[in-house]
């Protein structure tokens, strides 16, 4: 076990003595290392390749509060760059191990681990940390973090960010031997929406080449996937995180593969074709995860100006690293002030979310909507389905307290790129004809 005082040596530097980067309330000294050890509090995103290295570097840094979340079983194919795991550990949950081990080999550092998907968790869940680092592999998952992180952001009459609202995310990837680290401080550099351009979209395979000449394993694995799974279990939603679901469509790619002879399909490779896995090497998740722990370290204590905004890095040919400042978009619906909706007072709920499925930038179906942390209605679970479903027929001015403008948060099902993913959205609602509201106010419409 590792010396408490040697271990911090380093870290010391950075916090015990003045420097000419420092942020404008940086106090260098042994308050502010015990403060971090205190009070941080930071959420890890992701226990796979780069999550192992991000909850390992972030207890080493001087964090001593840390929870992370993972859906995900270890499997075999996970050993070879996710470290903190061992044979014997394969089936178990990836965050309770992962959490396990580094709290055996790092005295003082405390790691809660929650085995379950992002979305089961009640947005106010994510308020509670200081820092949310992701280590993802997904543009949905990272999508939705950043959609619920935003959604606690608050502006002044000049849509200026309130400062204490702005909840700091740093966020990981690998490809290969590249890789990437941003800082994402909402309202005041780009969030992930306002980029979503960055990331390319995914390779999809015309159906006809599927359906009757396949040439390539990755062929067969999507008509089972795409064409098979739909004529056997038509109405039944495929759900790549189900083993079954997984193992079926593996079957039949091999069925379809021996009929065309083409081989190569595997289990692994199923899994990579089906949930868009890309390759992952453990040098560069080392690498990335170094560059977000530094960048959490530096948003905690101010002990240096943070990256502005986005670190690249590519190892493929020799090293080359650049820093890249995106701009934010101002009129981003996820991070910007929220769409400005105009309602009668005599709105109802019900009526309000039909609104949500037509409005042009929302196009929200199955919504769940909240309201300064009130359920106003919940699709799920069906327990709160069902104590809130009397408010369908209410008011939603009544609702909301008689204000008569404030925002309201919605979690529902959104369309983009021909698919169907979730999403949370911050909206703007302002009544007609209430008092307090000015032209001003209500200006532009939605």
């Amino acid at each position: 076990m590792a010396d408490t005082s040697s271990r911090s040596r380093d870290l010391d530097k950075l916090l015990l003595r003045p420097g000419n980067l420092v942020g404008p309330r940086f106090e260098p000294g042994a308050e502010l290392r015990d403060d971090l050890q205190a009070f941080a509090k930071v959420l890890v995103v992701g226990a796979g390749g780069l999550g192992c290295e991000l909850l390992k570097d972030l207890a080493l840094t001087g964090f001593r509060n840390l929870e992370v979340i993972d859906m995900d079983r270890i499997e075999v194919t996970n050993l070879n760059r996710q470290f903190l795991f061992r044979l014997e550990d394969v089936g178990k949950p990836k965050a309770e191990v992962a959490a396990k081990r580094v709290m055996e080999r790092i005295s003082g550092v405390q790691i809660v681990p929650h085995f379950c998907r992002i979305e089961d968790k009640e947005i106010e869940f994510y308020n509670d940390f200081s820092i949310i680092a992701l280590g993802l592999d997904s543009v949905e998952a990272r999508s939705y973090i950043n959609t619920v992180a935003c959604s606690f952001l608050e502006y002044e009459s000049d849509d200026s960010p309130r400062e204490e609202t702005i909840k700091p995310m740093v966020d990981g990837g690998t490809e290969g031997f590249k890789g990437h680290a941003r800082v994402i401080l909402p309202g005041i550099t780009p969030c992930f929406e306002c980029t979503i351009w960055l990331f390319p979209p995914q390779v999809k395979f015309p159906l006809c080449t599927l359906a009757e000449t396949p040439r390539t394993a990755a062929h067969c694995i999507e008509y089972a996937h795409l064409i098979k799974w739909n004529e056997v279990h038509g109405g039944v939603a495929f759900d790549p995180d189900n083993p079954e679901h997984m193992k079926w469509v593996y079957d039949e790619a091999i069925k379809r593969a021996e009929l065309f002879g083409i081989p190569g399909v595997t289990y692994s490779l199923t899994q990579g074709v089906v949930k868009n896995i890309i390759p992952a090497i453990a040098s560069t998740n080392a690498i990335i995860s170094a560059a977000c722990a530094l960048e959490t370290l530096k948003i905690a204590t101010e002990c240096s100006k943070t990256l502005s905004n986005y670190l690249t890095y590519n190892g493929s040919a020799g090293l080359h690293t650049e820093v890249a400042e995106f701009e934010r978009d101002k009129d981003c619906l996820v991070c910007g002030p929220g769409i400005r909706i105009e309602l009668d007072t005599s709105i109802t709920l019900q009526k309000f979310m039909d609104l949500l499925e037509e409005h042009p930038k929302l196009r929200l179906s199955k919504a769940s909507i909240t309201h300064r942390g009130k359920n106003l209605y919940m699709q799920a679970p069906p327990v709160l389905e069902e104590m809130t479903r009397s408010n369908l027929s209410l008011s939603l001015f009544n609702l909301m307290g008689k204000l008569p403008k404030d925002v309201v948060h919605v979690n529902g099902m959104t369309i983009k790129n021909d698919q169907k993913f979730s999403c949370l959205r911050k909206l703007r609602v302002v009544f007609k004809g209430v008092d307090g509201i000015t032209d001003m106010d209500t200006a532009g419409g939605a």
